[in-house]
C-alpha cells in the first residue's frame, strides 16, 4: 500500500479521519506506524496529500489530514477487453488501476465461457476493492470507469463507432499485422481478445467499427501479458 485511500465516511471533521479493518492493520502490521508519523494518503476520486497520525490502537487509528495535490493524470485510454478468466480478472483490474487506465469495458467473444460472467468478482464490491488496490500501488485516487456489454454485436455496431470518436482503435490479434505502435500522443480505444483470441468475424466487426489491427511478434500471451505489455507499450 503506496497511498492510504481515504473515503467520505472515514471524515469525522473537515481535517480528521477515523480507520479501521485492513488499513489500521496493514498501518499496524506493514508499515509498523506510531502516532506522530506522516502517511501519504488521498481520497478516492479527489486530492492526495499527507496524514499524521494522532492516535492508534488495535481498533483504530485517527489521523489528521490534509489534501492538497491532484492525482497523476490517467492514460487517455479506453479497453475493451474481452471478459478473461475470473482469477485472471482480478489481477487484470488491478494492472489497469495502477497503470492508469480510464476506461474499461468487458465484452462478450466467442471464446468467453459463459461460466464467466457468473463470477462473483463481477459483483461491483469486488470489482471496486481490486481496482482499490490498483490505485494504492500506483499512488492515485480516480477509478477507472468500468461497462459491461455482454452481446458483442450490437455493442460493436451501435456503440462503438461513437466510443471510439478521434481515438486511434487498435484491436490487439496474431497475425501477419503492424507491430503496436509505441508512446501513443493521444487518445486510444484498444481491444484485447480472450484465451486463444478473438475469432475472425470478431475482428472483421471490429475493424469494420474503426480499428485497426496489430500485433506484438509472434509469441503467445496470456491476457494478463498481453494488457500489462500493450498498456506499457502505448503509455
Amino acid at each position: 500500500m503506496n497511498l492510504l485511500l481515504l473515503d467520505e465516511p472515514d471524515f469525522v471533521s473537515a481535517d480528521r479521519v477515523l480507520l479501521r479493518g485492513r488499513r489500521l492493520q496493514h498501518m499496524r502490521e506493514i508499515h509498523q506506524a506510531n502516532p506522530g508519523d506522516s502517511l501519504r494518503v488521498g481520497l478516492i476520486g479527489g486530492l492526495m496529500g499527507s496524514g499524521r497520525i494522532l492516535s492508534l490502537t488495535a481498533q483504530q487509528a485517527e489521523l489528521e489530514v490534509s489534501l492538497d495535490q491532484p492525482p497523476p493524470p490517467k492514460l487517455p485510454l479506453t479497453l475493451l477487453l474481452a471478459m478473461p478468466r475470473p482469477k485472471m480478472f482480478r489481477r487484470i483490474l488491478q494492472h489497469c488501476a495502477t497503470l492508469g487506465v480510464a476506461q474499461i469495458v468487458l465484452l462478450n467473444s466467442y471464446r468467453v465461457e459463459k461460466s464467466f460472467w457468473q463470477t462473483p468478482f463481477l459483483q461491483p464490491d469486488s470489482i471496486r476493492e481490486n481496482l482499490l488496490l490498483g490505485l494504492e500501488q500506483a499512488r492515485d485516487t480516480i477509478l477507472p470507469e468500468l461497462h459491461i456489454e455482454k452481446r458483442f454485436k450490437p455493442f460493436v455496431e451501435d456503440r462503438l463507432p461513437e466510443l471510439l470518436g478521434d481515438s486511434l482503435g487498435l484491436v490487439a490479434h496474431p497475425g501477419d499485422y503492424p507491430p503496436c505502435p509505441r508512446a501513443v500522443d493521444g487518445a486510444v480505444t484498444l481491444a484485447i481478445g480472450p484465451e486463444g483470441g478473438w475469432i475472425a468475424y470478431e475482428v472483421d466487426k471490429l475493424i469494420e467499427a474503426g480499428l485497426q489491427p496489430v500485433q506484438l511478434g509472434e509469441r503467445i500471451l496470456r491476457v494478463e501479458t498481453a494488457v500489462t505489455a500493450l498498456l506499457a507499450r502505448l503509455g
